[in-house]
């Protein structure tokens, strides 16, 4: 059992744990959403606490995200580093080596192997009691109003090109696990997705995760 996954099941607050960050220059990502507001502290849950039950299914779920950030790193490290005064074309250049290395190396990916069963069922309801509470409904129109409904999205796919990147709110930021630099936490209409940043793929995602 990683040591990840011992931290979570005796205490859940050490879901908040990021994991160590990527060695190297990497192209530049979109901005960070993984880090709680200053307002609130790693250890300081919004919604909660999680039960034992619900604290070992989301240490699953984060040992399957840290194999693919493994993953993720070794195919990076073997690509050629982007230049400091790299202009966007390189970085495009790069971003599109990476995801194609990315979605070969996981020709069987499907939904549900990061975003586990069980973990949807967790994630769904601490969403609900997010979006649920007294600015719930304006906290989902905010994250709607940014990204269509009904957009396609594949595990294993290239985030649309014309789909803006949503806001996440901080509640949702201060309850799910914390996420390596290389990951981030995005809806897409009313899913979840988790999309891996540097290769611009979506690594899996939760459909209708926003209450209705």
């Amino acid at each position: 059992m990683s040591a990840n996954r011992i931290g979570v099941v005796i205490l859940a607050a050490s879901l908040m744990a990021p994991i160590a960050g990527c060695k190297g220059r990497t192209p530049a990502a979109s901005p960070a959403t993984t880090a709680s507001p200053t307002a609130a502290p790693p250890t300081e849950r919004v919604v909660g606490p999680l039960s034992p039950e619900e604290a070992a299914t989301l240490a699953v779920m984060n040992d399957k995200i840290f194999e693919y950030v493994v993953l993720h790193r070794r195919l990076e490290g073997g690509l050629a580093k982007v230049p400091v005064d790299a202009t966007p074309e390189q970085i495009d250049t790069f971003q599109r080596a990476l995801e194609s290395q990315v979605r070969a190396a996981r020709t069987s990916a499907k939904q549900g192997d990061l975003f586990t069963p069980e973990a949807r069922v967790v994630i769904r309801r601490l969403l609900a009691t997010i979006f649920g509470g007294a600015d719930g409904k304006e906290l989902k129109e905010s994250v709607l109003d940014e990204t269509p409904v009904g957009v396609k999205i594949a595990v294993n796919g290239r985030y649309p090109d014309n789909v803006p990147m949503s806001t996440i709110p901080p509640q949702v930021l201060q309850t799910l696990p914390k996420l390596a630099e290389e990951m981030e936490y995005r809806f897409v209409g009313d899913a979840l997705i988790l999309l891996d940043v540097h290769a611009h793929v979506i690594a899996d995602f939760i459909p209708d995760a926003l209450p209705k």
